[in-house]
C-alpha cells in the first residue's frame, strides 16, 4: 500500500519550496517523484506553433521527490507522517502517526 496518493493534501519539507502545501496532482512512471498543484513552479519558454500562436514563458509544475513530502492533517493542516493499519476483516488503512486520522478505507489483499 503506498503512504502517498493522487489528491493528497502534501507539504514540502525539504528545499527551495520549504513549507509550501498543495494537492498531489500525479507521479512519474516509477512512483519517485510527484508533481504538487502550484509548488516549485519553473518558467518554460515555448516556441510559436498553430497550436500556440503566441508562444512565450509559461510557469509549469517540477517534480519534487516524495521523501521531502508529508502529508498534511485535513482537519488540523499539520504535517504527519503515515502509517499503515490492518483492520479486523483483514483490509489495510493508511492514518496519520501525529494524530491517529484515517486517510482512506482503499481495501488492498
Amino acid at each position: 500500500m503506498e503512504r502517498l496518493r493522487k489528491d493528497d493534501i502534501v507539504e514540502v519539507i525539504s528545499g527551495v519550496s520549504r513549507g509550501k502545501q498543495g494537492k498531489l496532482l500525479r507521479f512519474n512512471d516509477d512512483r519517485t517523484r510527484a508533481y504538487i498543484e502550484k509548488v516549485n513552479l519553473v518558467k518554460k519558454h515555448s516556441k510559436a506553433s498553430q497550436k500556440n500562436p503566441t508562444g512565450g514563458i509559461i510557469e509549469i509544475e517540477s517534480s519534487i521527490h516524495v521523501s521531502n513530502l508529508m502529508v498534511v492533517d485535513p482537519t488540523k493542516k499539520i504535517p504527519s507522517k503515515v502509517g499503515i493499519k490492518t483492520l479486523k476483516d483483514g483490509s489495510k488503512v493508511r492514518f496519520l502517526k501525529k494524530t491517529g486520522t484515517e486517510l482512506s478505507a482503499h481495501s488492498k489483499k
